[in-house]
């Protein structure tokens, strides 16, 4: 399978998102991507709460929504939103995942399970709980040829969400990123190869880069990454662009095999 991820800086409002990824989407297409997967926050990146809360839509109403469902349907490939900040049915706001398929339906959501509640060496503070709520189950999604195990950016820090992931079917877990910069530097490889590695998976992490119209840096550095751990592809910069790789979707169980950890895993109490 070949997928296309993209690197993006967005900017501060849906339209704008819709004008910067729709270019990149469209180039990975053309480069004979069957799947396509684009950043955390795709649509809409505001610090200014004042600012986020009234710009937020529903699922439906979202014009970048709306439009990446359009360009599905019009290329004839799957796309998957890493992640639209949206406005819940019940009036909360949400960071949510959004799979689509080649006619343009939405086949599965899912929304962030942890929130990036932090106070950084740097000084930087983030409280994601103080703009979404977050999500309370993992999910699974189906695409030709396997299975995709949903998670969202600071997902990646809690290893017990991808093994129960794996152990669900999923040979394809995807990250989406917005990560910080100091933080990005710091970890953003090392701990994608640790989650291919620990279950025997590709990982997908597309991501934000570079410093955003709301004054936000991203690490960027968008990844793909192999079952064995190894490093298929990556951008080595910040810059908006496109990733392909060729994933040969049979190396998972090919992984799995000859480090059975998944199966292998025992019960225990204490300490």
């Amino acid at each position: 399978m070949k997928v296309g991820l993209i690197q993006s800086r967005t900017p501060a409002s849906q339209d704008a998102a819709l004008a910067q990824i729709l270019p990149l989407v469209r180039e990975a297409a053309a480069g004979g991507a069957e799947f396509i997967a684009t950043p955390e926050g795709s649509n809409i990146l505001q610090k200014d709460r004042a600012k986020l809360f009234p710009a937020l839509m529903s699922l439906e109403e979202d014009v970048f929504v709306a439009g990446m469902r359009e360009a599905a349907k019009d290329l004839g490939v799957w796309i998957l939103i890493g992640s639209a900040l949206v406005r819940r049915e019940d009036g909360k706001c949400a960071n949510r995942a959004v799979l689509i398929d080649p006619q343009g339906a939405i086949t599965a959501t899912y929304d962030k399970l942890h929130m990036f509640d932090v106070d950084l060496p740097t000084g930087e503070v983030a409280r994601e709980s103080e703009s979404y709520t977050p999500g309370d189950r993992a999910v699974v999604a189906d695409i030709p040829g396997t299975k995709l195990g949903l998670t969202i950016c600071y997902d990646l820090r809690f290893p017990a969400l991808y093994r129960a992931l794996a152990l669900a079917g999923a040979e394809v877990m995807t990250i989406p990123a917005a990560f910080t910069r100091p933080t990005g530097e710091a970890h953003w490889e090392v701990l994608m190869r640790a989650r291919a590695i620990e279950t025997g998976s590709f990982v997908l992490a597309p991501a934000q880069g570079g410093f955003h119209e709301d004054g936000r840096g991203t690490w960027g550095h968008t990844i793909v990454v192999g079952p064995w751990g190894e490093v298929i592809a990556r951008l080595d910069h910040d810059e908006p662009g496109v990733l392909l790789a060729d994933l040969d979707l049979a190396a998972a169980g090919k992984a799995r095999r000859a480090i059975p950890a998944l199966a292998n895993a025992r019960a225990f109490t204490g300490p």
